[in-house]
């Protein structure tokens, strides 16, 4: 009896992984931070731990739209971060600044791991990266301030210039937090894509 060879991860499969990461990144973020009611989301197993998502249809399909999006704009490999803005619904007062960088392995370097017979990430492997993750963001009400006021997130995503953009994204500046706090999180790797994240926030005097 012999092993069959992983399959190696090809740029659309990678692409998903990606985006299925954010789609429940983002759920985990909004829930974590409360800046929905609890009773909003429902639970489901993912990556081997209980995530929480938003059940709610408005919710649904704004981050439908941003993730369908996003997939188009990996695929092309034009966009290199998406980050999640958490501001202050009365005084849009940035509060935190999720980001996430996307990194694409060099095609150079693809071909120079497939000849010296390097192994490629099993799907496990990958999914145990990203838990690690989830788990960071869960773990982030230890460190973050609390946030006691109505807030709002969106969702911005930085792309070459030549990227194609649909018309319901619209400029925006980089809502960056002054002598902001930062904490890095873990990443994870396809071995197409890496991503790194962080989260910075205002510092409560």
């Amino acid at each position: 009896m012999s092993l069959q060879s992983q399959k190696p991860i090809t740029l659309r499969g990678s692409a998903q992984i990606v985006v299925e990461f954010f789609e429940y990144g983002i759920h985990t973020i909004l829930y974590q931070r409360g800046i929905y009611p609890a009773e909003d989301f429902k639970s489901i197993k993912k990556y081997g731990q209980t995530l929480l998502v938003n059940n709610d249809d408005n919710v649904k399909a704004y981050l439908k739209q941003i993730l369908i999006q996003l997939e188009k704009w990996i695929m092309a490999k034009t966009i290199s971060k998406l980050v999640l803005v958490i501001s202050s619904k009365e005084t849009r007062e940035v509060l935190e600044r999720w980001q996430f960088d996307i990194d694409l392995v060099k095609d150079d370097d693809i071909t120079t791991q497939k000849k010296s017979g390097g192994a490629n990430k099993t799907e496990k492997e990958i999914n145990m990266e990203i838990s690690a993750i989830m788990r960071n963001i869960t773990a982030s009400g230890s460190f973050l301030p609390m946030i006691d006021e109505p807030c709002t997130f969106n969702v911005l995503a930085y792309t070459e210039k030549d990227a194609e953009v649909p018309t319901t994204w619209v400029d925006s500046d980089p809502k960056i937090i002054e002598n902001a706090e930062q904490v890095r999180l873990r990443s994870f790797s396809t071995n197409i894509h890496k991503v790194d994240s962080l989260v910075a926030y205002k510092v409560v005097d």
